[in-house]
């Protein structure tokens, strides 16, 4: 019968709580420079309307797709043992 247990087989509770605690810093490092990067990019710095218009909305739809790919070309990258570009 297989083990339910999520840990890895040489890995304690420790060391899979502070991977755990790794990622999730990561994840949060990386959705905050996300954000900052495109609404710097594609919101006008003097606030005319409390929306974004449809031209905001379109840059961000497409900053944060070109941000996701290339994280994960990158992810990919670095799991193979290459340097990034």
């Amino acid at each position: 019968m297989a083990s339910t247990n999520p840990i890895p087989i040489g890995i304690d509770k420790e060391q899979a709580f502070s991977m755990a605690q790794t990622e999730m810093e990561y994840r949060v490092e990386l959705f905050n420079k996300l954000a900052q990067t495109c609404f710097n990019k594609c919101v006008d710095k003097r606030y005319k309307e409390a929306e974004l218009n449809m031209g905001e909305n379109s840059c961000i739809d497409r900053c944060v797709s070109k941000y996701w790919q290339v994280n994960g070309i990158v992810g990919q990258l670095l799991s193979a043992g290459k340097p990034p570009m």
